[in-house]
């Protein structure tokens, strides 16, 4: 059985912050809720036991848990202040379900309602809910959109928040705030928290990071590249750099290690030194999320690629075509411009503007096993020759790589600021 499992980012309009992650499972076609109750329950636990500290880093987690979960202690494995759990209507029904419930709620674990509606059973369960989560698709006729707008307001009437998921387009982003949604879920989200900038943004951390090792006695060159290549906008203008006139290469590069080379240690210190003036204003809200979206894109890429021989793209070149996946939310310039700035080779750009050929095929792949796009994520797999079960387990490492790093990044951050105020 093919089993996937992806995570969508959950935003806070009005403190204009990433507040979690849904957790989705998938197993064939369909969803995995759709199979036999107790081996979805089966399945979903035995991943959650195998990956608990990989995906539990992030601020919170929402899980849909059936019957058998809930009535499992599931939760009981993990921090209270970690997950939330959701109910659909085969727990809401459920005989045994509000005594459970009720029981997790005194323990202080949180709870959230799928696709709430105006009937007795929904509202018997309403006292226990902290969220209540509603799908905005087919908001554009008049009685879908004045039934949400009724849902949230008697929802905020009885002090409950309201998730709006499926906001795929800034269309549905813009419904989602005009119906007071208080969290909106789906693909726009990442996309969509950042207004595109006329300089590149630097995450702090990196940067501070970078700084350290640049300055150091002996600088570490694989240090340097490490440090450079998790950040899309520190790889962009280090790349622009070394393939600039200033230069005057014969041969243009791709590679954050031979740039590295080409610059040298002298003017890697200055652009360095430069790059610490230029970033002293706060990051604008959702460029850190979206610098983190395309190093799980390019680690993710990468780390695919290592499936797929022979393939017309190396794990290098699919780690950049992740990497600068994001970069045109928070430039102001499209992908294609971006691309024309540094030397990319033809067939990555082929396949990150175009989306043709293999690395088009990987760059779609990745892209929808993102948006959770269980049918198209299965046909481009199938093409490819990549079998589906390795998936999830990739992506679900990736994103433990990517939460690590970034945990040891914030670190950084506090320790930068501790020292000023010192």
């Amino acid at each position: 059985m093919d089993k996937c499992v992806v995570r969508k980012a959950i935003k806070n309009v009005k403190a204009d912050e990433i507040a979690g992650y849904e957790l989705l499972f998938q197993e064939d076609d369909d969803s995995l809720y759709n199979n036999s109750e107790v081996n979805a329950a089966n399945t979903i636990a035995t991943f959650l036991m195998d990956n608990t500290g990989k995906i539990f880093k992030d601020n919170q987690i929402f899980i849909t848990f059936t019957p058998s979960l809930l009535f499992r202690n599931t939760a009981k494995m993990f921090d209270k202040e970690k997950i939330v759990i959701q109910i659909e209507e085969n727990l809401i029904i459920h005989p045994l379900a509000a005594v459970m419930i009720e029981k997790h709620r005194k323990e202080g674990y949180r709870f959230a309602i799928n696709n709430f509606q105006f009937t007795p059973k929904y509202f018997s369960m309403l006292e226990y809910m902290d969220f209540i989560r509603l799908d905005i698709t087919g908001y554009e006729e008049r009685r879908v959109k004045d039934s949400l707008a009724n849902m949230i307001q008697m929802a905020h009437g009885f002090g409950k928040s309201c998730i709006a998921y499926n906001v795929d387009s800034k269309e549905d982003y813009d419904m989602a705030l005009s119906l007071d949604a208080d969290y909106v879920e789906g693909q726009y989200v990442a996309e969509g928290m950042v207004t595109k900038m006329n300089k590149v943004e630097y995450l702090q951390g990196n940067l501070y990071q970078l700084i350290i090792e640049v300055t150091k006695e002996e600088p570490n060159l694989d240090e340097l590249e490490s440090i450079v290549s998790r950040d899309a906008a520190l790889t962009y203008s280090l790349l622009k750099l070394a393939n600039s006139a200033y230069f005057a290469t014969r041969r243009r590069t791709a590679s954050i290690h031979q740039a590295l080379v080409t610059v040298g240690l002298n003017q890697l210190k200055q652009w360095v030194y430069l790059l610490s003036f230029e970033s002293t204003q706060d990051m604008t809200p959702g460029a850190e999320e979206v610098l983190k979206l395309s190093f799980l894109r390019a680690n993710y890429a990468a780390r695919l690629v290592n499936y797929l021989r022979p393939f017309p793209i190396n794990r290098s070149e699919a780690y950049m075509m992740g990497m600068f996946s994001a970069l045109e939310y928070i430039v102001d310039a499209t992908l294609e411009e971006i691309l024309q700035e540094i030397p990319i080779s033809d067939v990555v750009k082929d396949g990150m503007i175009k989306h043709e050929g293999k690395a088009g095929q990987l760059f779609d792949l990745v892209l929808a096993y993102e948006r959770a796009d269980w049918k198209g994520t299965k046909a481009l797999a199938g093409e490819l020759g990549l079998e589906t079960n390795i998936l999830a387990q990739a992506y679900i490492d990736c994103v433990e790589e990517v939460n690590s790093i970034w945990e040891s990044l914030t670190d950084e951050e506090g320790k930068e600021e501790e020292a000023e105020k010192e």
